[in-house]
């Protein structure tokens, strides 16, 4: 019996309506149109319904083989076309209640920011910050622990520190002529230092309450210091101390030698046009500069006393006191000692302003302590 194929497969997928493919939305087969023009969909279900065409179009084919080319079966396909759209509109709304295959798409991961800094930091791109912990050593009590010559400070059992007497032997050795020094007792020592604590070490002996520092450089023979030279030592003296003030001021770039106070005492005798220039003069020319610009002279010899006053301030120089400027002059001025010795009227070992003021003749009603600054 010829079935027409199309019977034949209305039967076999009509019922199944899962089997009928999707071809688009709201869009069918028009009457020109077969199922073989349409390309084969990915999906698995559009492969189904290719495989049944295939089938369909194979059956027509043996059907024309065993009936003859004279019957056609495009009469009876074409006679129910209410029926194919039918299947066409229930398969597509069938397709459409199925889920769609989406595209996967991968969630990126958003890192939040760490603490309210909007900047993301990445892990270990900066190390953990270290804190420089200083070792704190406890101030050694002698640091600030204030010792004479010939002495250093050391810590006793309770930790407090002490002056003790220097060892000889730790000073440093002398490296030139000069950093030897001579003694009253007339021995030389290699430095200051061994000097001062080889006095200490004698500390409440007669040797050592006798003991000073004479002068700078090595021992050597010194004239006897004779009446007639002693008088003109003050001469030299006191021109000597007035030229080293004004150098001082006219060399004071940074204020670090003379203070306010006594640029202003020294800048008049700066612009006195009648002072003597340096250097070696008669004693004739000095005794009559003295007289006629007296008042030139008064503030150096208190600015002189000033200087050396200083351990303690108190308004007398002792021994060590007088040692920077006498210690130098020793060895050119042969009339130093005996000078200073004259100096102290009362022979009390010090010498105080009134006494050291009449030594480089100024009045006593011009010595003014207010003038010692």
């Amino acid at each position: 019996m010829c079935i027409p194929p199309e019977a034949q497969w209305k039967r076999a997928t009509i019922p199944d309506r899962r089997s009928v493919p999707f071809f688009g939305q709201g869009r069918g087969l028009t009457d020109s149109q077969s199922l073989d023009s349409i390309p084969p969909p990915p999906s698995p279900k559009l492969r189904r319904a290719q495989k049944v065409a295939e089938q369909k179009a194979q059956r027509i084919q043996d059907f024309k083989q065993r009936c003859g080319p004279g019957f056609s079966s495009s009469s009876a396909w074409q006679a129910r076309p209410w029926q194919h759209r039918i299947a066409i509109e229930q398969g597509i709304r069938k397709q459409d209640a199925l889920p769609e295959e989406m595209e996967v798409v991968e969630d990126p991961t958003i890192e939040e920011p760490v603490g309210i800094n909007p900047v993301q930091v990445e892990v270990g791109e900066f190390e953990e910050p270290t804190v420089d912990v200083e070792e704190i050593v406890a101030e050694n009590p002698c640091q600030n622990y204030h010792c004479k010559h010939g002495k250093v400070c050391e810590l006793d059992e309770n930790n407090t520190p002490m002056c003790v007497c220097q060892d000889p032997s730790s000073c440093p050795a002398s490296t030139a002529v000069f950093e030897k020094v001579c003694g009253t007792d007339n021995k030389t020592y290699d430095t200051s230092c061994h000097f001062f604590a080889t006095k200490c070490t004698l500390e409440g002996t007669k040797k050592g309450h006798k003991l000073h520092l004479d002068y700078i450089g090595p021992c050597k023979f010194i004239p006897e210091c004779l009446d007639t030279e002693l008088s003109e030592f003050p001469l030299r003296m006191r021109d000597w101390l007035k030229n080293v003030l004004v150098t001082l001021y006219e060399r004071d770039e940074d204020n670090n030698l003379l203070t306010e106070k006594q640029k202003l005492r020294v800048k008049k005798i700066h612009e006195n046009e009648k002072r003597l220039e340096a250097g070696d003069h008669t004693v004739e020319l000095l005794t009559r500069d003295f007289e006629k610009n007296y008042n030139m002279y008064i503030f150096p010899v208190h600015w002189q006393f000033g200087q050396l006053d200083q351990h303690p301030v108190d308004g007398y120089l002792s021994h060590t006191e007088l040692a920077p400027l006498r210690a130098p002059l020793i060895p050119m001025e042969h009339c130093t000692t005996r000078f200073f010795e004259t100096c102290d009227l009362d022979n009390d070992k010090y010498i105080a302003l009134e006494e050291w003021g009449n030594c480089f003749g100024i009045k006593e009603k011009d010595i003014d302590k207010d003038l010692v600054i």
